[in-house]
């Protein structure tokens, strides 16, 4: 499975992402169609954030006397910001856009499908967080920074970007939002800002504060992570094919401001770094200990066992043990003391499991002349190749039921019929 991960220690904005991608290896012609559509260049080149070299990436205004323009594929940067002409940088120009005329200019862009599908959802994504924080309807609320000219052309760029590359996956580690506090439209207010908080609440990754005092996640970064990629709590394993630093504008005396992206195949299972929690109890009623796979999957389990133990003075008891993602420990140990009543929860933090890809296919059983859908669990590693295949017993239940039929004799057709496709 072709994958793309990003390392998300110092955040994410738009250039990053643009940096990042062109420096793994995506082909900068398919940013001609955004430029023309703006009328904006993008100015790519080559600069060094604390020794690591990077690409960095404006989004510049086009003007009439630039004869020898070529949509800048081809400009320097020395150290940042290299061009000569400040009053170029595209940077909060043109209209703040209201999500519809977003929406509008998007899909007047004769972009891919796919890419302005991805362009889409981006922009939804950042409308409905600026929606939920100022309390507005997705159709009213307008667009300030995220709105202008080179907002949509690193959202819209960066899709493009990512759909040149054309990976089956993406994945980031935990993405830094940095610390203090940050200037917006509306004032200052601390980092990570409520637009952020917004999306992370919807994206499948997960962020942390640090390591600076500074805004490390924009919601222009964060709303393109979270429409394209899912967590990890850290780097998969890969074959890598390339791999590439997008610079930020900050320069920071300990920390390397670049966004890495890594592209290559996976190799399989891949790792997850999980907490296993573990308690004793043996004065717990046996509904609260049946009810512990939802109340504790609620607060963050990701698995849940119960197994019979013999506790001090031969008396039964059982242990419970716990396997979630480090970030949620807390969180799950304090619901299992409240459910439980124990007096104290065993943590293992440094453990880590290896997970397959999971999908969930539907296919067809033809009983009696008559058809049924089951859902099939297919389990493979980060090639793909499938190695497990389990019908989903509650839908071989179902049709066991109206057939007249054993179960098993309903799971064994509905993986045959996925086996022989």
């Amino acid at each position: 499975m072709r994958t793309l991960a990003f390392d998300g220690r110092m955040g994410a904005s738009g250039d990053m992402l643009l940096g990042a991608l062109l420096a793994a290896g995506a082909d900068p012609a398919v940013l001609d169609p955004i430029e023309h559509a703006l009328e904006v260049s993008y100015s790519v080149g080559g600069t060094s954030r604390n020794g690591i070299g990077a690409t960095a990436v404006d989004v510049l205004l086009d003007r009439e006397d630039d004869a020898d323009h070529d949509h800048g594929h081809q400009h320097d940067h020395a150290g940042g910001h290299g061009h000569d002409d400040p009053d170029r940088y595209a940077e909060g120009a043109g209209p703040h856009r209201s999500y519809r005329e977003v929406i509008d200019l998007v899909e007047s862009m004769e972009l891919a499908p796919a890419v302005e599908a991805r362009a889409t959802e981006a922009f939804t994504i950042l409308g409905e967080a600026e929606a939920a924080v100022h309390d507005e309807s997705l159709e009213s609320i307008h667009f300030h920074e995220v709105g202008a000219d080179d907002a949509v052309a690193d959202v819209v760029g960066a899709v493009a970007l990512l759909s040149d590359l054309d990976p089956d996956r993406v994945v980031t580690t935990p993405v830094s939002v940095g610390g203090g506090e940050a200037a917006m439209s509306h004032g200052s207010y601390p980092v990570p800002g409520p637009a952020v908080v917004e999306i992370a609440e919807r994206a499948d990754w997960s962020i942390r504060g640090g390591p600076v005092e500074a805004e490390l996640l924009t919601p222009t970064g964060a709303a393109i992570l979270a429409g394209v990629a899912e967590g990890s709590e850290t780097l998969p394993a890969l074959r890598v094919d390339g791999s590439g630093y997008g610079a930020g504008d900050a320069e920071f005396p300990e920390h390397p401001n670049v966004l890495r992206a890594i592209v290559g195949e996976g190799e399989g299972l891949a790792r997850e770094e999980i907490s296993v929690l573990e308690t004793n109890v043996d004065d717990v009623a046996p509904e609260v200990l049946g009810g512990l796979q939802e109340t504790l999957v609620e607060a963050g389990a990701r698995d849940v066992s119960i197994l019979p133990a013999t506790m001090k003075k031969s008396r039964p008891g059982h242990l419970v043990k716990v396997i979630c993602r480090p970030e949620d420990a807390q969180r799950v140990a304090r619901r299992l003391a409240e459910e439980t009543g124990t007096l104290g929860v065993r943590a293992n933090p440094g453990a880590h499991r290896w997970v397959a890809s999971r999908r969930v296919e539907t296919v067809i059983v033809e009983i009696d002349g008559v058809e049924y859908e089951v859902d099939v669990k297919v389990a493979s590693d980060e090639s793909e190749e499938v190695y497990d295949a389990s019908a989903e017993y509650d839908d071989a239940a179902a049709v066991a039921h109206e057939t007249d039929r054993p179960i098993r004799e309903i799971l064994r057709l509905a993986e045959s019929a996925y086996r022989n496709g």
